[in-house]
C-alpha cells in the first residue's frame, strides 16, 4: 500500500461528490503539475464510500480522463472509512521479512474485522528499548476490507486503468503536506481534510504519524439538514448552501442550520484531539491545516478557530509545485482545498515506501 514507478502515473481520487485526477512529471527534485481536472458525481452515484452506481461512475471518470487528454493507465487510487482501520503498535523485535510472515497473526488482534476478510500491509517506524529492556519495533498496520478495495479497484479497471497503487486517504494528506511544509519536530499539526460524507483527520507529531480518525459526517449534512429544516429539494438545498438566493428562504436560517452542522464536525474533531492526547500523552497540536471539497463552507475556518483555540489554515497543496503558464491562476487558487488527497495521490511512484 505503501508504494512508487518511472512510467507515467496518474492520482485519482474518489470520492462521493467528484471524482479528482492529477499528473504530476518529476522535475528538479521537485514536482511538476502536468494535468489536474474534476468531475462531479450526481448524488446517489456513491454513498457514504459505497459505490452505488458502478456504471455511472465508470463512464464519469472516463470523460474526465477525456477531457484531459490522459493517455496514462497506471493509476494510484486511496480509501478511507470504516473499511480501513490504521493502528500503530508495538511488538517484539524483528526483521521485515519476519514481519512479513507473521503479519497476519501479529495485526489480529488488532482489527476488528474477520482476519481473513482483510488485506494488510505494514510498515516498521523505527525500534526501541520498552521500560524491561526488551527490544521493540514500532509498527503502522494497514487494514482494508477486501469487498471495499475490490470495488474501487475493479471501478478503475472497468474504466481502462491499472491500479498499481492503493493507499489510504489520510497518508495521501501527510504525503501532501510534507512536500509542501516540510517536516519540523518541534510541532503538532492536524490535517483536517472535510469531504462529502467523510472527515479524515490526521495528526502529525514530531514530523510522523501519530494519530488518524475518520469520521461519517462532511458536507453532505448542510445539504441534508437544510433539506430537513425548510423541506427544500436537493437542487435548492445545495444552492442555499453554496449561499445563492433560493426563493422563501433568508440568510439568517440558512446560516443558523450550518453554524448547528459546524458545531457537530467541530465536536468529532474535538473528540478525536481528546484521543490523541490521551494516547499519546501530548497537550497541544499547534496548528491546523485545512482541506477538502466542504472545508470552503461559510466562515467555518473561523468558526474551527475560535472553538478549537488553535491557529487554522487553508492547505496549498501546491506550494512547492511548479504550475505551468497554462493553468489560470484563478482556477488553481479554487480547487487548492479540494487538490489535497489527489496531489498526495500524484506524487507516489512504484518501489517506493
Amino acid at each position: 500500500m505503501f508504494l512508487r514507478k518511472k512510467s507515467e502515473i496518474i492520482g485519482l481520487d474518489i470520492g462521493s461528490s467528484s471524482i479528482k485526477v492529477i499528473q504530476l512529471e518529476d522535475e528538479d527534485g521537485g514536482y511538476r503539475l502536468s494535468k489536474f481536472g474534476m468531475r462531479t458525481l450526481e448524488p446517489e452515484m456513491i454513498v457514504d464510500g459505497t459505490i452505488m452506481d458502478s456504471v455511472r461512475c465508470v463512464e464519469t471518470l472516463q470523460g474526465l480522463l477525456k477531457d484531459q487528454s490522459i493517455t496514462a493507465k497506471d493509476a494510484v487510487i486511496s480509501l478511507s472509512g470504516h473499511s480501513v482501520i490504521i493502528k500503530r503498535v508495538s511488538l517484539p523485535q524483528m526483521t521485515e521479512d519476519e514481519l512479513a510472515e507473521s503479519i497476519k497473526w501479529e495485526a489480529e488482534q488488532y482489527i476488528p474485522f474477520d482476519i481473513n476478510d482483510v488485506d494488510i500491509d505494514f510498515q516498521i517506524l523505527n525500534s526501541f528499548v520498552d521500560a524491561d529492556g526488551k527490544p521493540q519495533i514500532d509498527v503502522l498496520l494497514a487494514a482494508v476490507k477486501k469487498d471495499k478495495l475490490s470495488e474501487y479497484t475493479s471501478l478503475v479497471i472497468e474504466a481502462g486503468l491499472k491500479p498499481v497503487i492503493v493507499d489510504i486517504d489520510s497518508f495521501a494528506l501527510e504525503n501532501m503536506y510534507e512536500i509542501n511544509y516540510g517536516t519540523n519536530e518541534k510541532e503538532t499539526v492536524a490535517l483536517i481534510n472535510i469531504g462529502a460524507s467523510i472527515t479524515n483527520i490526521n495528526i502529525l507529531q514530531k514530523g510522523m504519524f501519530a494519530f488518524m480518525r475518520d469520521v461519517s459526517i462532511g458536507g453532505n449534512k448542510y445539504t441534508e439538514s437544510i433539506q430537513k429544516e425548510l423541506g427544500l429539494s436537493y437542487e435548492d438545498a445545495e444552492k442555499a448552501k453554496r449561499g445563492e438566493d433560493v426563493e422563501g428562504v433568508n440568510t439568517f436560517t440558512i446560516d443558523t442550520i450550518i453554524e448547528n452542522v459546524s458545531t457537530e464536525i467541530v465536536s468529532e474533531i474535538t473528540r478525536s484531539f481528546g484521543y490523541f492526547k490521551t494516547s499519546s500523552g501530548s497537550e497541544n497540536i499547534d496548528k491546523l491545516l485545512l482541506s477538502g471539497g466542504s472545508s470552503g463552507m461559510k466562515n467555518l475556518n473561523t468558526f474551527l478557530q475560535e472553538h478549537l483555540g488553535i491557529p487554522v489554515e487553508t492547505v496549498n497543496p501546491f506550494k512547492h509545485i511548479k504550475i505551468p503558464p497554462e493553468f489560470d491562476s484563478n482556477f488553481i487558487t479554487e480547487v487548492m482545498p479540494i487538490a489535497a488527497v489527489a496531489v498526495g495521490l500524484g506524487i507516489r511512484r512504484l518501489n517506493d515506501r
